[in-house]
């Protein structure tokens, strides 16, 4: 038998016969010619099969194919520019694997509903798979950059017996005899995290019980969550707009196939590049009453807020200092103007919002404890946090990106539950 490959392999066996492992994508004929697409995961190929060439009997088996059956084919590379790829393959035998009859996701059109009913299939599209393809890889830069800034990777637990924003928003769940509940965020293990080992990062699932039906929300998504000790807000900031732009020089990089399978206009990535643009709250607000925004100091930004802000700028846009009373009780109020605090909101370009949220943690003592009273925080539940300021605390900082926003984002997709393998939203839990 020839040398097993992949498709995204092929251009080194020009010429040579080889063995591809994969599912039939879609075929067609021409009389005595049978054009099959195949996928192997890696990409797509032609194969060619000619009845003068191959018999009638490798012929006929590949007449049998249907629509994503397995098959194992084995032909020669061939260069042709013409070809996606820019290579395809002379058919010389067909074996089929597995059989698929009447697949469901015909070469047509489907509603979003049948498409999300069948997500389990939609994901062998090659649209689909080269969505996951740019996740896995914008998950692989992120980590790469983290790793290489001397970040240590820690795992925060997934059930928690609190919420670390002090939100309702949350899924109960039972802990033996106790409450418990699924985490919106690790930052404050992190917290801990960050004392021990002065950079680390958590990158896992996270869940919010949010009864909304935005393009732009999930129930249950991934945060990567960077922590750093010793870190300011100006700290903060800086890692955030170095940390995206990597990101998204390494998509264009690795991704140049998928980004024009999916039909990116990669012009608009390439503008992504430090310093990012910033505005303050107040500035934001002032622009935005100017611009016919019925909004006051104090009041919260919402989509259509976070959209116009950002179509200002050719890259994302920093909006920070927020005023206290809408933000987490963590925050660390700016030392010259204690209403505001230090943080920060990523807002990404063409539409799509807050992607990275982040702030200087308080760090004295007596203020989170302030804080704690404040907000009725029970010491039983969040005491061993309060503790950290008590033994060695020391300013820093952090910030959590949402992965599936930075992944539509970057892919330019109308909606994030494109962005993730299986989504989940407010009335999908299947499959």
């Amino acid at each position: 038998m020839s040398p097993i490959t992949t498709i995204d392999k092929v251009g080194d066996y020009v010429g040579q016969a080889v063995t591809l492992r994969g599912w039939l994508y879609n075929k067609r004929s021409s009389g005595k010619i049978q054009f099959l697409q195949v996928r192997d995961g890696t990409g797509v190929i032609q194969c060619v099969a000619v009845k003068s060439e191959v018999g009638d009997e490798v012929f006929a088996a590949c007449d049998a194919l249907t629509q994503e059956c397995s098959l194992i084919v084995e032909g020669v590379v061939r260069r042709d520019e013409r070809a996606k790829g820019g290579y395809e393959l002379s058919v010389l035998r067909v074996e089929r694997v597995g059989t698929s009859t009447d697949y469901p996701i015909t070469l047509k059109e489907h509603g979003v509903d049948f498409l999300l009913d069948h997500r389990h299939l939609w994901i062998r599209t090659p649209r689909q798979r080269a969505i996951l393809k740019v996740r896995a890889e914008v998950m692989r830069a992120m980590a790469d950059f983290l790793d290489g800034d001397g970040f240590t990777r820690v795992d925060p637990p997934v059930l928690t017996p609190s919420s670390c924003e002090g939100t309702t928003e949350l899924f109960h769940t039972q802990y033996f005899d106790e409450d418990a509940y699924l985490t919106q965020s690790g930052q404050m293990y992190l917290e801990a995290a960050a004392m021990a080992l002065g950079k680390v990062y958590s990158m896992g699932p996270a869940f919010r019980a949010e009864r909304s039906k935005t393009r732009r929300h999930l129930i249950e998504f991934w945060m990567i969550e960077p922590e750093m000790a010793f870190y300011t807000h100006e700290d903060n900031v800086r890692l955030q707009e170095a940390f995206v732009s990597h990101v998204v020089r390494h998509v264009l990089t690795t991704c140049e196939n998928e980004l024009a399978t999916i039909g990116r206009d990669i012009a608009k990535l390439e503008r992504i590049e430090p310093p990012f643009p910033r505005l303050s709250y107040d500035e934001a607000i002032a622009w935005l009453q100017r611009h016919g925004h019925d909004i006051r100091w104090g009041d919260d930004f919402g989509a259509p807020h976070e959209t116009e802000l950002a179509a200002q700028f050719d890259r994302p846009v920093f909006i920070e200092r927020y005023p206290t009373q809408i933000k987490a009780f963590y925050m660390q109020p700016d030392p010259e103007r204690p209403e505001v605090v230090l943080c920060a909101d990523l807002l990404a370009p063409e539409g799509y919002g807050e992607i990275i949220g982040g702030s200087q943690r308080i760090h004295d003592y007596d203020l989170m404890r302030q804080r704690f009273e404040e907000h009725r925080l029970p010491m039983d539940t969040y005491g061993w946090y309060l503790d950290l300021r008590k033994y060695g605390s020391v300013p820093h900082a952090g910030f959590g990106i949402g992965l599936e926003r930075t992944v539509a984002w970057i892919c330019g997709l109308e909606h994030v539950r494109e962005a993730i393998p299986f989504p989940r939203m407010l009335y999908r839990l299947y499959p």
